[in-house]
């Protein structure tokens, strides 16, 4: 086991390089840049993602990589609406967000600096990269952790449910609900329960914005947790309608399948009752891909697909962070939380395969290739 470990540790180091590197490299290619965003702002033409480069269509993260060269270009062939600007000022804004080095330079210094967890501040926001994200953790947190709990503590059993009345009458509404469910996109429910409960047309239940109430400091100990949940009610329930569907019918199949076995059919012909078979011996073995999941679907509930349901509902997350920076051009942002969250995915994939065997100590990944 150390030895699968201390390989898939390994591994993480040439997966991020390779990850950063093509990140790196397509945003050469990506039109617009924070050197063009400041011009825009200033010359009254801020389009922000829709900003485009002139003469080459490199971007300005990429765009030439001799200094000089930029300078005798000036603010006429490189950068589309700096006409009249003077070259030195172009230059100035160049070197300030570190664009006056080569291509290969800038993103050696990035690799050196990661791997400190250096990432620098924030283009637009005056802030260190790593204050901003902390700033936004705890919507994303909250989000990933409860719509995680919620979604498993209800998709495990209604799934031994189903798989133990497989083709009844249950089984067959249920699976229909389940899937009109995951067929519902979760902004759109997200609107739904907003015009239902949140003062859209008919009852005014739930608050609309944040995490907390203004008052918030002021209350006591129980009011603060009822009003964060309170807060939290209709967004979770917006992400997590479709996220039964996975987690049940993995359940019921798992079920189906240890059910069918030949240990079962022993364990019944010794005279063990249902709730006995299904517990005692279905239970642990049916249940291994499910918990070992567990850690990977927090971070993938925890880190994605929640953009649209912060933005609905005016939360201030990473997912709405990650959307701006991008649009903004806001790169340091960009590149930090890439390389953040791929670290903590790629450690998770980890944990989960350890998983495996803490819950059944018979797997063995000593003798696995990675």
């Amino acid at each position: 086991m150390a030895a699968y470990i201390l390989r898939r540790l390994l591994l993480i180091i040439p997966t991020l390089f390779g990850m950063l590197l093509v990140s790196f490299v397509i945003i050469q290619f990506a039109p617009g840049g924070p050197v063009e965003r400041v011009i825009a702002q200033l010359t009254g033409t801020d389009v922000a993602a829709t900003a485009r480069i002139g003469g080459s269509a490199a971007g300005d993260f990429g765009g030439t990589d001799n200094p000089a060269a930029q300078g005798e270009a000036g603010s006429t062939s490189k950068y589309r609406g700096a006409q009249g600007l003077d070259p030195e000022f172009i230059r100035k804004l160049e070197k300030q967000f570190g664009f006056d080095k080569p291509a290969h330079e800038r993103f050696a210094m990035m690799i050196w600096n990661f791997l400190r967890f250096e990432f620098g501040e924030s283009y637009y926001r005056d802030v260190s990269v790593v204050s901003l994200i902390i700033e936004k953790m705890p919507v994303s947190i909250s989000l990933g952790l409860w719509m995680t709990l919620l979604s498993y503590g209800i998709s495990i059993p209604l799934g031994i449910r189903k798989a133990v009345r497989d083709g009844s009458r249950f089984d067959v509404w249920s699976s229909g609900i389940v899937v009109i469910g995951y067929a519902i996109p979760g902004f759109l429910f997200a609107v739904l329960l907003i015009i239902l409960f949140a003062g859209g047309s008919f009852f005014d239940v739930f608050p609309l914005r944040g995490l907390t109430s203004e008052n918030f400091a002021e209350m006591t100990w129980w009011q603060k947790i009822g009003d964060y949940f309170w807060h939290l009610t209709l967004p979770i329930i917006s992400m997590a309608v479709g996220a039964f569907a996975t987690t049940t019918f993995l359940t019921k199949n798992s079920f189906l399948d240890e059910i069918r076995k030949h240990y079962v059919t022993t364990a019944r012909a010794k005279g063990l009752g249902e709730r006995d078979v299904l517990y005692r011996h279905v239970f642990r073995n049916a249940m291994l891909i499910i918990i070992a999941g567990f850690p990977g679907a927090f971070i993938a509930s925890f880190f994605t697909g929640s953009l649209l349901i912060e933005t609905i509902f005016s939360l201030d997350g990473l997912g709405l962070l990650s959307f701006e920076s991008i649009v903004n051009r806001d790169y340091p942002v960009v590149f930090a939380t890439l390389y953040i969250f791929g670290l903590m995915g790629l450690v998770t994939n980890l944990i989960s395969d350890l998983t495996y065997t803490w819950i059944d100590p018979r797997i063995d990944f000593d003798t696995r290739e990675v």
